[in-house]
């Protein structure tokens, strides 16, 4: 067996193991309501830091390009509240036309 699978094995009981902790140390009692607004808020908080990260890292350091064109065009079409759809399509229109200009 190589070291892939060994890893690949452990990092499987691993999370096996982070994802029963929580209903085994709770034992079916509801979170406290202060505990479920925290919860509720990290889905949204990791996304944006995903979004960020992807959209101006380059490797340790900062850069502005076309993608910051289109995630700012994203952030314009949300704000109108158009559906998603709309969204994804007038983020890549925005960041393709900054990419035919640069």
């Amino acid at each position: 067996m190589s070291a892939s699978w060994i890893t690949i094995g452990a990092l499987a009981f691993a999370t096996a193991a982070i994802k029963a902790a929580g209903p085994v140390a709770l034992g079916g009692r509801p979170l406290p309501s202060r505990v479920t607004a925290v919860v509720v808020l990290l889905a949204p908080a990791i996304l944006a830091a995903l979004v960020v990260t992807e959209t101006f890292a380059s490797g340790r350091s900062l850069a502005i390009d076309e993608r910051a064109v289109g995630l700012a065009a994203a952030a314009v079409a949300i704000w109108l509240r158009a559906s998603l759809p709309v969204v994804v399509i007038v983020a890549a229109v925005a960041a393709a036309a900054a990419r035919a200009i640069a």
